[in-house]
C-alpha cells in the first residue's frame, strides 16, 4: 500500500508541475485556473472531447482564464490528474464523459471548496436524490436530435434499412438509438434498424475497426444510412460507407451520421449530417459562470429548446438533404420544443 500511495503522490507531483509550466507560458495575470481532464478517447478524437477541447479553448480565448489539460491515456490516470488540479487550488475542473462520474464524486468530496463540472454525468449526494453542490453536471437531451436525424435518415434512404453503431452498450446511447428509431419510423414506419455495439467496456469508444466491422455488416443487410454514436470507434463507420463509392451523378451509394461535433466534413458526400451537442457551449458557459461568481452546482440541461442538440447543415452536407426534408425536421424541432411530440427518454424507461 505504501508503494502505491508513493507513486500517487509522484503523478500528482509530475502532473502539478507540467500544469504550472504550461500556464506560465500561455497566459499571465489570469482571474482563474481552470483544469480539463478528458477521456481516453483523447482531445483530437473529431467527436465527443474535441467539441469539449473547442469549448475551453474559446473560454481561453475570450476570457481571462489560465487553461490546464490532460489526455489521461488509460482509466487509471484520470484520478491523479483531477486531484493534481484540486491540489493547486484550481477554480474550476472539468472532467469529459460520464465514465469519470465516480472519480470526479471521490475527487469534489474531498475537495468541497473547488468547484466541479462534468459532461455527460450526473453526480448526485450519497442520498442518491441531491445533487452535489460544487458539482455542474452538465447533460444533455440527445434523444431530440437524435429524432431529426432519425427523420433525416428515413427521408433519404432508399432501402427502408438503417443502422445504428453505439459505442459502450449503456443507458446515454440507448437514449442516441432510441430517438433515432422513432425519428425514423414517423417518416416509414416501416423502417426496419440495425443496431450494433462495438462493447461493454470503455474501449468501446476507441476502436474505429471493430466499428468499420459493424458497419460493413449492416450494409450487408441492406442498410443505407448509419447512425454512429460510437466516439472515436464511429470513425470506422466513415471508412465503410466511403468503401461502397458514389454513384454515375457523383452522390454517395452509401451515409454516415457523426455525432457531438460537427463532422460533416470528415468525408465530405458521405456524411448525410451529423447529432451535434453543443459540448463547447455547455462547457463555455461554466467557466464563464465561474468567472462571474455566477456557478450553480446541479442540472444544467441542454436540448433543442436551447440549440443544445441539433442537426449540422453546411456546405459540405446541404446538397444532400432535399427542402422538403429541411422543412420535416424544422416542423417536427417545433413541436418537441412545444411540447407536441415527446420523444422517448431512453435513460428513464
Amino acid at each position: 500500500m505504501q508503494i502505491k500511495h508513493l507513486l500517487l503522490v509522484v503523478i500528482i507531483a509530475l502532473v502539478a508541475a507540467s500544469c504550472v509550466t504550461r500556464t506560465e507560458a500561455r497566459r499571465e495575470g489570469c482571474q482563474i485556473k481552470v483544469g480539463i481532464v478528458f477521456d481516453i478517447g483523447g482531445k483530437n478524437d473529431r467527436s465527443f472531447n474535441a467539441a469539449a477541447w473547442e469549448g475551453v479553448q474559446r473560454a481561453e480565448k475570450d476570457l481571462p482564464i489560465c487553461l490546464y489539460d490532460v489526455e489521461p491515456g488509460n482509466p487509471t490516470s484520470i484520478e491523479p490528474a483531477m486531484r493534481a488540479y484540486a491540489e493547486k487550488g484550481f477554480d474550476l475542473i472539468i472532467g469529459v464523459g460520464f465514465a469519470q462520474g465516480p472519480i470526479l464524486k471521490r475527487v469534489a468530496t474531498d475537495y468541497p471548496n473547488i468547484k466541479f463540472a462534468i459532461v455527460d454525468g450526473v453526480i448526485l449526494e450519497d442520498d442518491g436524490k441531491t445533487p452535489k453542490p460544487n458539482v455542474a453536471s452538465l447533460v444533455f437531451r440527445e434523444h431530440e436530435g437524435s429524432y431529426l436525424v432519425g427523420m433525416i435518415a428515413a427521408e433519404k434512404s432508399k432501402t427502408g434499412v438503417l443502422g445504428f453503431l453505439g459505442g459502450m452498450d449503456i443507458g446515454l446511447i440507448h437514449r442516441f438509438q432510441k430517438g433515432y428509431e422513432e425519428g425514423a419510423k414517423s417518416v416509414n414506419p416501416n423502417a426496419r434498424i440495425i443496431t450494433n455495439y462495438v462493447g461493454v467496456t470503455d474501449g468501446a469508444w476507441n476502436n474505429p475497426g471493430k466499428g468499420k466491422e459493424l458497419a460493413l455488416a449492416q450494409i450487408e443487410k441492406g442498410a443505407d444510412v448509419i447512425f454512429t454514436a460510437a466516439g472515436n470507434s464511429g470513425l470506422g463507420a466513415f471508412d465503410a460507407v466511403e468503401q461502397y463509392g458514389k454513384n454515375a451523378n457523383g452522390e454517395a451509394n452509401k451515409f454516415v451520421i457523426g455525432v457531438d461535433s460537427n463532422q460533416n466534413a470528415v468525408k465530405p458526400g458521405f456524411v448525410l449530417t451529423s447529432m451535434v451537442k453543443r459540448v463547447d457551449n455547455a462547457v463555455y458557459d461554466v467557466v464563464k459562470e465561474v468567472l462571474s461568481g455566477k456557478f450553480e452546482g446541479g442540472f444544467h440541461t441542454f436540448g433543442l429548446d436551447k440549440d443544445g442538440v441539433a442537426y449540422a447543415l453546411d456546405q459540405y452536407n446541404k446538397p444532400l438533404i432535399s427542402e422538403q426534408t429541411l422543412q420535416d425536421a424544422e416542423a417536427a424541432k417545433a413541436k418537441i420544443v412545444a411540447g407536441d411530440i415527446k420523444v422517448t427518454d431512453a435513460m428513464n424507461n
